[in-house]
């Protein structure tokens, strides 16, 4: 049984308020292009919606913080493609889906504790709450009021996989997030000719949307590394929360390295608060998550200082966002992609922002995004009006009709890349602006050679 997990009723827009773990796609206050610069093509990563913890953490008093979670009422009611006729058409003799007769059959999902007993509402650990899909499910919406309704950059109905592509980790959160925002992108009405929207998932090995330490060894040892590092650079300035919060931890020190790991406390408190749920007054202390913040994310991208945590962490992602952007700017018209949206996790973020010196050092939040727009010059670019005779012509001796450029943004902020910081790799008076060609020297740098002889470890 295969699920195409179509709901029957999709959530209504706005019906729940933002958490403080979540950052919405901003469109009202999205800065158009400069005159002259067209939009060619738009790479979107976004984290997941909210979720429950990955694991069961300070649930005994006295922060009774709930190990189980009836938040996810939404997606326990879905269609499933099952294969009918089984009898009458032999599976071996089947040489494409069409020889395959199926229908949909309704069903209901639901989780089974030990003892039996069965609560349709109930979350799985690490699992997109209804909170999360509604959120994921905003910013689909978000991103057709943007490039279908303001800039046009989009056709109103999709009928092709040529002009849209839709990725996501083989993980349950992020699929689903992925389905809630193509909703809101395309919904059905929106699809012309029967289209469905076509989501991908990679293999484990081919996994490029994460660090993938899974199959590369070296990767694995380097964040085992600088994670042990942290621990000892970070740990001491941990004790002074002991006392404020270590009475929710069974009394443990609060530490990079202990029982339950600071990222784990962070984790449950961040799931917490992002979902209306209440934790101890301790952990809404000012400074409080705050120093827990700092530490953990030095643990976990601090290593990404390191060129080679650059190149075997991000260096492919990085690669294919180039490629498809040289492709983009070769073919032109020719080529009808648009735009790419992943979903991933607060890692990549993290792992993006930090490999191209633009990190932030916060923890990325839920549905928060990074974009990278690429667009074609088409005549001379105007930073303001008044100063057109005196900045026009040494704008065009600098950058000719046709250069391309990459503007990354996140978190609904311009960033400034210092790849493209010297004169003449990016649009004379706006930094923002990078030349796709000093964006692709950079992501050429970080790209392995041959990816697999780079994570290969002996023994």
């Amino acid at each position: 049984m295969t699920g195409n997990y179509g709901h029957e009723n999709p959530p209504k827009v706005n019906s729940t308020p933002l958490g403080p773990g979540t950052v919405p796609f901003d469109v009202d206050n999205y800065p158009f292009a400069l005159e002259g610069l067209e939009l060619e093509q738009v790479h979107l990563y976004v984290r997941h919606g909210e979720r429950t913890p990955v694991r069961v953490r300070m649930a005994d008093p006295p922060a009774s913080i709930p190990d189980r979670w009836n938040m996810c009422k939404t997606t326990r009611r879905f269609r499933a493609a099952v294969t009918s006729d089984i009898h009458q058409t032999s599976l071996l003799e089947a040489t494409s889906d069409s020889a395959l007769p199926s229908e949909e059959l309704p069903v209901r999902r639901v989780v089974e504790r030990g003892d039996g007993s069965v609560v349709e509402s109930e979350c799985l650990l690490g699992e997109l709450t209804d909170i999360g899909r509604q959120h994921t499910y905003n910013f689909g919406i978000a991103l057709r009021r943007l490039y279908v309704d303001k800039l046009g950059f989009l056709p109103d109905t999709v009928k092709s996989d040529a002009e849209v592509y839709f990725r996501s980790t083989n993980v349950p959160r992020t699929f689903e997030s992925l389905h809630q925002i193509v909703h809101g992108l395309y919904p059905i009405n929106k699809c012309e000719d029967g289209y469905l929207p076509q989501l991908r998932i990679r293999n484990g090995r081919d996994e490029n949307l994460f660090g993938n330490t899974a199959a590369c060894r070296r990767l694995e040892i380097l964040e085992i590394g600088f994670a042990k590092a942290a621990a000892a650079a970070w740990n001491h300035a941990l004790e002074p929360l002991d006392d404020k919060i270590g009475q929710y931890i069974g009394n443990n020190p609060v530490r990079l390295d202990g029982r339950p790991r600071a990222s784990g406390i962070f984790d449950t408190v961040k799931s917490a608060m992002a979902n209306n749920v209440s934790v101890p007054r301790e952990f809404r202390e000012k400074g409080v998550l705050d120093v827990i913040e700092k530490a953990i994310v030095h643990e976990w991208f601090g290593g990404y200082d390191s060129e080679e945590m650059r190149r075997l962490g991000m260096g492919r992602l990085l690669s294919d966002v180039s490629a498809k952007m040289q492709l983009k700017a070769s073919r032109g018209s020719n080529d009808s992609m648009r735009l790419l949206v992943h979903s991933t996790h607060d890692t990549t973020l993290a792992g993006i922002c930090a490999s191209l010196d633009v990190f932030d050092e916060k923890w990325p939040a839920f549905t928060s995004y990074i974009s990278f727009e690429l667009f074609r010059q088409k005549d001379a670019v105007l930073l303001n009006q008044g100063y057109y005779w005196q900045n026009v012509l040494s704008k065009l001796q600098r950058s000719g009709p046709g250069e391309f450029y990459v503007r990354m943004r996140y978190q609904n902020k311009d960033l400034r890349l210092p790849l493209c910081a010297e004169p003449g790799k990016h649009l004379p008076g706006h930094p923002e602006f990078c030349t796709l060609a000093a964006f692709r020297d950079r992501v050429k740098e970080l790209t392995p050679v041959d990816w697999d002889a780079e994570c290969f470890v002996e023994g």
